[in-house]
């Protein structure tokens, strides 16, 4: 016989003896309508070697699982509270067929069965949109890899299929397992809750473990997704090599399992994620305590978190805490003792299959053996098989239109009661059953600490995760199996102090060392933490500031000595000034005025006591009005005046050099006002500049840095002083340099009559004093700026109306004499006669 033959006939003969329970077995009830179920009994602890024979496997080879055993409990508890109520399925009996599936071992069998009709044949068919199977519906299994084999099946004829522990989150796609609910929320909420975990105790450095599966990769692709957008970083990920199948640790296997112990003893992360079967943790934990590993916490996923076979290995507490994503444990009333009667009630048999319907010498342990672990075995994930029964009994019940008396018992096709199934939405136990989108059931899910203490629940709650609301909350005290007693610091770098950027070190966003802000920067952590933010123009910081503080304006003020010195001068200047404008006017006809210009003269006068009053806008907080004053009265007082003299000074040359050579341009010059005409232009020259200079910046006040203290702030009318003083003497350095020229011409002009002198002392002190305070300026950006720019322009002022004016009045004062026509007359005919 061939091997495809031996494998028909040993399907066929299992599918006979699944067809054929014992009277007094526990995984079969008739009933109107039956529900399939499968459970865990046995975990599959010897490895895969049944995959080597074309054989049913045995479960005398096999492990007891009590957390399966408490599963099938609460389908067989919830069918008897619906066969015994009135209000749901009055009239109809619910029955069950339950075949233990031997953890991974045993899938494709019991599909069949449960497809297969009346008759034990599956037929071919072209449509089964009339198809009858044997079950209306099937509840399980516990694991993702068998749920997507067997939903592979049942999908078919769209058999409905709720699982209660399955939470990979490829089931989620509607498109390949369109008839697969599932009364657990998905991996993605798994996920969310260990991330929320480590964040609450902020961990963000830690190693991820994982199996050689589907499993260990979907999840561990799941949490490196969702640390993306986080702050915590992965050391390293190693994957757990898988049993071999006589279980024995191979010389390969120990050489793997010594290297990840190893990196996890030379690395510096406290926090371990495991990923994986219970099966393949075995040998792994064995190396664990042979190594003296320990001070970790080890964060459990939802296929291990729980497990009791683990948790029987009292020397893991040493190794440091566990804490585990689970299922929420719901109590059920009456639940505990119909699982303890049920187990005590059982009969020992000889070959143990009055409680089994496979082939199996001997299938659970004795009652004393499987009593023990159930004490020990909470009710921890009953309710999702519990309510899984309950909400195919409602969609039942809908779909036969039952009445308060009674349920019409017709034909139920399966694809009929699945979308039943998916509109149900009622209350149990205090919980919301209702299928969302992806069929899935949004279930609390459970943060647990493994516990040894006798007194204690061996898994004690700490936190409970809601997936509709995305949050951890309640998050309890743990007993931290640590030296101090305290909460294990997990972190590559060290949290730096306010003030401090992170300088990344290596791939890891997590490693990392602290560098200081420089000074006039802060670190705003919401913003960057990399990086440190400048301060705003208005603000400062020293080195290693978490904030800037604002800095303190500076300006002129007239309490200060400085201010008043330079104030006092100015007055002096302005006094001085409007006295000449008097003696000038009283004496207006002589010839000492009318040789310093005339009417001129007090062209001159005038604008130099405007120029004056300026001086207190450069005092006081700068304001639009004050800034303006500075920018055009003030500068524009000052070139009507050197233009005065500018042009003054050219008048002597051209009266005593230039005339008797150029009569007719001279005669022109008389004609048209020359003079006047050549002010009228230089101002409105000036008038040009200041408009575009105006257009072009603001003559709004800013602020400037004083480089040699930088908690100053300097409050100025110009973003650029030294640009702005540029533009605004230009025109006026120009003037002085003329000026001067000409004067320089007429230094041999008769003695009190020569104010050539005068002209050169003025010219030569305003071109040096502008030059050296621009000189200054560009070398030095400090307070001193203001004041100096202010006492410059007072003693330029001041060297115009007493160089210039000065002597005029002390003649005029002081002698008379001199003042007169004769000796005007007598004087130039003296130095005509001397140059002849």
């Amino acid at each position: 016989m061939g091997a495809q033959a031996r494998a028909v006939c040993s399907l066929f003969f299992l599918l006979r003896v699944l067809a054929k329970p014992a009277e007094d077995s526990d995984f079969s009830l008739a009933g109107d309508y039956l529900l399939g179920g499968l459970f865990t009994l046995h975990a599959n602890v010897k490895g895969i070697i049944h995959l080597n024979l074309l054989q049913v496997p045995k479960c005398k080879e096999y492990e007891t699982k009590a957390l399966g055993y408490t599963f099938m409990q609460a389908m067989r508890f919830a069918v008897q509270e619906i066969n015994n109520r009135s209000s749901l399925l009055p009239g109809v009996r619910l029955g069950y067929e339950m075949v233990d599936v031997c953890y991974t071992s045993n899938n494709v069998q019991p599909v069949l069965f449960f497809l297969a009709g009346e008759d034990y044949l599956l037929p071919i068919q072209e449509d089964y949109s009339h198809y009858v199977p044997r079950v209306v519906a099937v509840i399980g299994p516990d694991h993702s890899e068998s749920a997507m084999t067997m939903a592979n099946f049942l999908s078919l004829i769209l058999l409905p299929q709720i699982t209660y522990s399955a939470f990979s989150s490829k089931l989620r796609n509607k498109q390949s397992f369109p008839s697969l609910l599932r009364t657990v929320p998905g991996a993605i909420h798994q996920i969310e809750a260990m991330v929320q975990l480590m964040l609450h105790f902020r961990w963000n450095w830690i190693v991820v473990l994982v199996s050689s599966d589907d499993y260990g990769r979907d999840n561990s692709h799941l949490l490196s997704s969702r640390l993306a957008g986080c702050d915590i970083c992965i050391a390293f990920q190693e994957s757990l090599p898988t049993p071999q199948p006589d279980q024995e640790v191979t010389p390969q296997e120990r050489e793997r399992l010594k290297a990840i112990v190893d990196k996890l003893q030379q690395s510096s992360a406290r926090v371990v994620v495991l990923f994986s079967p219970d099966l393949a943790l075995r040998n792994f934990f064995h190396e664990v305590l042979r190594r003296n590993f320990s001070g970790v916490v080890w964060i459990a996923s939802e296929s291990w978190a729980a497990d009791l076979v683990l948790h029987s290995l009292t020397e893991l507490r040493h190794t440091g805490t566990f804490l585990g994503i689970t299922t929420q444990s719901v109590p059920m009333p009456g639940f505990s003792e119909f699982r303890a009667r049920h187990a005590q009630a059982r009969p020992r048999t000889s070959n143990g299959s009055a409680t089994c319907n496979q082939e199996c010498d001997t299938c659970l342990d004795t009652p004393q053996s499987l009593n023990t672990l159930l004490r020990y075995s909470s009710q921890r994930g009953a309710y999702n098989v519990y309510a899984a029964v309950y909400a195919i009994a409602r969609g039942l019940h809908s779909l036969l239109g039952c009445s308060q008396t009674g349920c019409p018992k017709k034909v139920v096709y399966p694809w009929q009661l699945l979308q039943e199934i998916k509109k149900v939405n009622f209350t149990l136990l205090g919980h919301r059953i209702h299928f969302d989108q992806y069929g899935d059931l949004p279930l609390p899910l459970e943060v647990v600490q493994w516990q040894w203490d006798l007194s204690q629940n061996p898994f004690e709650s700490i936190a409970t995760y809601y997936p509709m609301q995305r949050q951890l909350e309640c998050v309890r005290n743990v007993s931290w199996h640590t030296a101090s007693g305290s909460a294990p610091v997990s972190m590559c770098s060290k949290n730096c102090l306010p003030g401090q950027k992170k300088k990344a070190i290596g791939v890891h966003s997590c490693c990392f060392e602290c560098l200081d802000c420089l000074p006039g920067t802060f670190l705003n952590k919401t913003a960057d933490e990399f990086d440190c933010q400048p301060c705003p123009g208005n603000e400062w910081s020293h080195k290693g500031e978490a904030a800037c503080f604002k800095r303190r304006p500076v300006f002129l003020e007239w309490h200060e000595a400085p201010t008043i010195a330079v104030v006092l001068l100015a007055a002096l200047g302005f006094l001085s000034t409007l006295a000449t404008l008097v003696i000038f006017w009283r004496h207006f006809q002589t010839p000492m005025v009318r040789s310093a210009g005339g009417a001129m003269c007090f062209l001159m006068l005038g604008p130099l006591l405007v120029a004056y009053l300026m001086v207190p806008t450069y005092i006081g907080l700068p304001t639009v009005s004050t800034c303006f004053c500075r920018q055009t009265f003030f500068t524009l007082c000052f070139t009507v005046c050197i233009s005065c003299i500018t042009v003054r000074s050219f008048q002597i040359v051209c009266v005593f050099k230039l005339a008797s050579h150029l009569p007719r341009a001279y005669g022109y010059w008389v004609r048209y006002h020359g003079p006047y005409v050549f002010v009228a232009i230089m101002t409105t020259l000036k008038v040009a500049i200041l408009s575009g200079r105006l257009l072009i910046t603001t003559s709004s006040p800013t602020t400037l840095t004083d480089p040699d203290d930088p908690k100053v702030m300097i409050l100025s009318c110009n973003p650029n002083y030294l640009q702005g003083l540029l533009v605004n003497t230009s025109l006026d350095l120009l003037l002085s340099v003329a000026g001067f020229s000409f004067a320089y011409m007429g230094k041999e002009l008769p003695t009190n009559y020569n104010e050539a002198k005068f002209i050169t002392f003025c010219m030569t002190f305003y071109f040096s004093s502008s030059v050296s305070l621009c000189t200054f300026m560009s070398v030095y950006k400090g307070v001193l700026v203001t004041i100096l720019d202010l006492l410059v322009t007072v003693l330029n002022l001041m060297g115009i109306s007493l160089g210039y004016f000065g002597p005029k009045c002390y003649m005029i004062l002081f002698f008379p004499e001199r003042n007169t026509q004769a000796y005007f007359s007598s004087m130039i005919q003296g130095y005509t006669m001397r140059r002849d």
